[in-house]
């Protein structure tokens, strides 16, 4: 299995998971056992995914896949902004900001994926 500890976009996430267990147990218990866990999840399926794309030979079907959990927790922390349950701004602020740097290494990578044939075309 392939070393991932390494990459910016497993500590990004793991940053995000820790970030959010501690921001949803400010909840209160009706989004904390919802909405909350529904965060909670997401954040470490996505630790899940980036894990899996970096083992992988195949990594683009991987990374799109992560693509769409990004984008569900994207919505699912603008759902919870608008039902007021973080204790801040600053705390929605933050997670939201994590998610599309996230987003953005992830379109990064898969990038990288999509040139790497054509490279190597122009190579031989």
């Amino acid at each position: 299995m392939a070393k991932y500890e390494h990459l910016p976009i497993y500590k990004g996430a793991l940053d995000l998971a820790v970030y959010l267990e501690k921001a949803v147990s400010g909840f209160s218990r009706y989004h904390k056992y919802s909405l909350g866990a529904d965060l909670r999840r997401i954040a470490r399926q996505n630790i899940s995914l980036i894990v899996r794309a970096n083992s992988e030979t195949d990594r683009l079907a991987t990374l799109l896949l992560l693509r769409n959990s990004l984008e569900e927790l994207m919505v699912g922390l603008r759902i919870a902004k608008e039902l007021q349950t973080f204790k801040s701004l600053q705390s929605f602020i933050f997670a939201i900001e994590k998610v599309i740097q996230l987003s953005r290494q992830n379109e990064g990578w898969i990038k990288s994926l999509k040139e790497l044939p054509e490279q190597q075309l122009v190579k031989k």
